[in-house]
């Protein structure tokens, strides 16, 4: 009989990192197009990663399968 295999979805995986100790962090919005009207404060600020609320953790575990994250 044939097993099943759980798949990550290739979204999430490219959206999501996880970092050593098993935080999730992802980029920040608003910073794809219409950056001309945006104060460079604005987009200075919206330059790094930052974490994944706490909420949407379960949400990202159900996403990436087989991964360990931490809560």
């Amino acid at each position: 009989m044939k097993k099943f295999k759980q798949k990550t979805k290739k979204a999430a995986k490219k959206r999501f990192t996880i970092t050593g100790s098993g935080k999730v962090k992802r980029y920040k919005t608003g910073r794809r197009h219409l950056l001309e009207h945006k104060s460079s404060t604005l987009i200075r600020s919206k330059r790094f990663k930052t974490g994944v609320s706490s909420s949407d953790i379960k949400k990202i575990k159900a996403l990436l399968p087989g991964i360990s994250i931490k809560e």
